[in-house]
């Protein structure tokens, strides 16, 4: 057996604050999804002004991530270079999605829509990164 760690409701709402940080301070209004281990969601918000549609998007970014282990990037890397047949995988090909990784394992991910795919996973990141320093401080 390998011990696992698992997000807890604190590290999901520390996660979602330092995302909605991040698209405040850019002026951008998106959705923020937050799921666990197994592409649960754990955490949704639709920022005031953010697409209809961005809530449905982000968690299965953040979903993508999850099943994969890799950046929902990846994905839309692929379809852009002409590997459409990943349109048939149980993913959503476009960039958002980041996730989350604890000594190699994916414990969970983070999926935003609203903006430009970059400035999506440019939020993306700042939730998780906001993670990964909380956590660096419990060890410290």
């Amino acid at each position: 057996m390998k011990p696992t760690q698992a997000l807890t409701l604190d590290d999901v709402k520390h996660i979602a604050a330092a995302a909605e940080s991040e698209a405040r301070a850019c002026g951008w209004a998106v959705s923020i999804a937050v799921c666990d281990a197994g592409g649960h969601p754990l955490w949704l918000q639709r920022m005031d002004g953010a697409p209809l549609m961005s809530a449905a998007v982000a968690p299965e970014k953040a979903r993508t991530c999850v099943l994969s282990g890799k950046p929902s990037k990846a994905f839309e890397d692929m379809v852009n270079n002409g590997r459409i047949a990943a349109l048939a995988m149980p993913v959503v090909p476009l960039e958002g999605g980041e996730p989350i990784t604890v000594d190699g394992l994916v414990i969970g991910a983070v999926g935003v829509s609203g903006v430009k795919a970059g400035e999506d996973a440019q939020v993306a990141r700042a939730g998780v990164a906001a993670l990964a320093r909380g956590m660096e401080r419990q060890v410290a």
